[in-house]
């Protein structure tokens, strides 16, 4: 590990929570990919597959925000625990439900409880900037986590998909409540770094999505997720047309080991000038990376193209995060982050259950369209709102390097 990162962890309990905060994030990957295969699976219905994925992501989308802001006020312990019981409990009826083939309706409602799972990422995400606020270590601590989810896109759903098509269905999703479990629990034991909450009464009313700045992050942010929503269903279907459904988790693999190489290398650099302009970059980059998509005719073809395409995906999420110490206060940190969270799940189930009905109407191949359409909208509503991103919240967490960049834009 280079040394940047290697400093990172002289703070006592980094490693702790940093490694429960890697158990507790795999699920993300794992579940809704899990949920696909075991459905596609014990029924062969896609769009039943995607819709089922849909409804866990948009379950996610509502709750996570209210979790994360509860977290705000009363600390992760008091909050995380309750929440992660409400989840296992649904995804065990989950699994009942599939394997002995109840009426579909009730794994929707199951569903709708799986995605009460709180946002692990965002969770760990604030131990870092409580332990390195307003230092140039907070950038390359951010990009760390960056690089740990796109590890966990890269082990999750090889092992997923590998377990429930080698295994049995429900093998994949019974693994992601597992390591839920284990990781939720083992970070809330460690009190010493966890952040210090805000009362209602000291850390002001409403919600983050008061920032204008928060609002274009996570409206672009659900387009950028409807991509990670259609690329996964329609690949799944890909590899299944092209015969070899069990290499679908190695081809999303290198998806995401593209994002995190450029992720372990952008988290070494350092920038001048304004982040929103690197921010809108990535946005771009990651829209235009979907084209190639629509002329895969195999796999290698499209594994190749999706590594190229995940180059682009760490760095944006990196920048998204430094935007937004820069718009949201510092007593909602955690919901702030949530809400981009929220804005990926959201755009994870519209995905999803567009590229499922593509899939069942036209084929994989022409599912491809979903990702490409999604991207198209993330840049125009990344070129509208870019404005507003030049306008920091008051009460603001935001790094030494980012203040003054924006002193000496300001000085200009």
């Amino acid at each position: 590990m280079p040394s940047p990162y290697r400093a990172l962890f002289a703070a006592p309990g980094s490693r702790g929570f940093s490694t429960a905060g890697f158990l507790g994030r795999i699920p993300v990957s794992m579940m809704g990919i899990g949920v696909v295969t075991m459905i596609s699976q014990l029924t062969g219905r896609y769009g039943l597959a995607g819709a089922l994925s849909a409804t866990i992501a948009l379950s996610a989308a509502v709750a996570g925000p209210q979790v994360s802001r509860l977290v705000d006020r009363h600390g992760q312990r008091r909050v995380l625990r309750p929440a992660t019981l409400v989840s296992l409990t649904a995804a065990a009826a989950l699994l009942l439900a599939a394997h002995h083939h109840w009426p579909d309706w009730t794994l929707y409602v199951c569903c709708v409880g799986v995605g009460c799972v709180p946002s692990v990422g965002a969770m760990v995400r604030a131990r870092w900037a409580a332990l390195y606020r307003g230092t140039p270590q907070l950038h390359t601590a951010y990009s760390f986590e960056s690089v740990v989810d796109e590890v966990c896109f890269i082990v999750g759903p090889v092992i997923s998909i590998g377990l429930c098509t080698a295994w049995f269905p429900e093998a994949g999703p019974l693994l992601a409540a597992c390591f839920l479990a284990v990781g939720v629990f083992w970070l809330t034991a460690q009190r010493a770094t966890e952040p210090v909450p805000h009362p209602r009464e000291t850390g002001g009313g409403g919600t983050a999505l008061r920032s204008q700045g928060l609002r274009v992050l996570v409206g672009t942010f659900v387009a950028t997720g409807a991509i990670f929503g259609a690329v996964d269903v329609v690949t799944v279907a890909f590899a299944e047309e092209q015969g070899h459904k069990g290499a679908a988790s190695v081809v999303l693999a290198l998806y995401a080991t593209g994002s995190c190489a450029a992720g372990v290398v952008f988290g070494l650099m350092r920038f001048a000038g304004a982040p929103e302009r690197r921010w809108l970059l990535g946005v771009c980059a990651t829209a235009v990376s979907m084209i190639p998509l629509l002329l895969v005719g195999n796999l290698p073809f499209l594994a190749v193209a999706l590594f190229v395409a995940g180059l682009s995906v760490a760095p944006t999420m990196i920048t998204t995060m430094s935007l937004l110490e820069e718009h949201v206060p510092r007593a909602q940190l955690t919901e702030g982050m949530t809400w981009v969270s929220t804005g990926l799940a959201a755009g994870v189930a519209l995905g999803s259950s567009a590229g499922g009905w593509v899939i069942d109407e036209a084929g994989a191949r022409a599912g491809y369209g979903v990702p490409v359409a999604a991207g198209a909208v993330a840049m125009v509503v990344g070129f509208v709102g870019y404005g507003r991103l030049g306008q920091p919240a008051p009460d603001r967490g935001g790094s030494v390097g980012q203040h003054s960049e924006r002193e000496e834009r300001h000085v200009a």
